[in-house]
């Protein structure tokens, strides 16, 4: 207990200097896949064990201490009182943090769900006349890419595949709800958001490799991609899944090279340092619940 019950918190350090290695070194979807289900167990197991040493009052609780010492049970002090107390204002905190990220999250597919309205719900491809540069891929079901015109015409007929294919990866594997994993995570444990950014930049280079493979060429796919950053603004709308975001200049010299290994063995890693976590918070769980069953007995 006096251990295990803080180490969540230095795996997440940990986890969070891992991750941009990761992401760098590791083929973007397993990478994505491994950082986003580890940051979810380590943020679980961080809150978890929070939890655990605000629950440690109770052994602090006058009437309990009065009724052990009564009945000749020896008091421990497994978790000092200020501790407690500052993982019942970290809870709040978090509470607080993770309601803001799914408000977020929800006002913005709402905004984007909206601008779709108007169109049947078998329609994939809409086109906004518009003459700011932008394609959003917005999940749901069914999800729909939606695309200015200002987009459109920048691109030549091969580049605008290479978007289409892009913004289509997104739904088809699932980005939307993957990256909202990982915000709930760095949300709930704030030492995780390296990790956030990570899988953020790893589901646009899963996308732009899936771009790369439908019309078999990376310089298209990399000639597409610069052409849009160039004309697209940065006012880009929070938690959406945008052509041209997250390091669009790594994302481009990527493209001009082989694709990334999988190395199985490094994402095998980064999987097991996410369950650590959650392994010694249960520990910790075993060792509490003992600790007051002896006192409460």
């Amino acid at each position: 207990m006096r251990f295990d019950v803080y180490s969540p918190l230095v795996l997440s350090l940990l986890l969070s200097a891992v991750g941009p290695l990761t992401a760098r070194r590791v083929a973007p979807a397993l990478a994505a896949r491994v950082l986003a289900s580890a940051a979810v167990l380590t943020a679980a197991a961080t809150t978890w064990s929070l939890f655990l040493l605000a629950a440690a009052l109770v052994g602090h609780a006058p009437p309990v201490i009065r009724e052990a010492r009564a009945d000749g049970h020896p008091v421990t002090d497994p978790v000092p009182g200020a501790i407690g107390l500052a993982a019942c204002l970290a809870l709040a905190a978090i509470a607080v943090r993770v309601y803001r990220a799914v408000r977020a999250e929800a006002r913005t597919r709402r905004a984007l769900r909206l601008l779709c309205a108007a169109h049947p719900e078998g329609t994939e491809l809409i086109v906004a006349a518009c003459e700011v540069p932008r394609a959003f891929a917005i999940p749901g079901r069914p999800g729909r890419i939606l695309v200015t015109s200002g987009m459109l015409s920048v691109l030549g007929p091969a580049e605008r595949r290479v978007l289409l294919a892009h913004e289509r990866a997104h739904l088809t594997h699932r980005h939307g709800p993957l990256l909202t994993a990982a915000t709930l995570a760095a949300a709930a444990d704030p030492l995780l958001a390296p990790v956030r950014r990570a899988v953020g930049f790893l589901v646009e280079r899963w996308a732009d490799e899936q771009a790369a493979a439908t019309v078999g060429d990376r310089r298209t796919a990399a000639r597409a991609l610069a052409r849009a950053a160039l004309t697209a603004g940065r006012d880009h709308t929070a938690c959406a899944l945008h052509f041209t975001d997250r390091a669009v200049t790594r994302r481009i010299a990527a493209l001009q090279t082989s694709p990334p290994p999988r190395l199985w063995p490094a994402a095998a890693a980064v999987l097991l340092l996410g369950a650590l976590p959650a392994l010694l918070a249960a520990d910790a769980t075993d060792d509490l619940l003992r600790l007051l069953s002896g006192v409460l007995d």
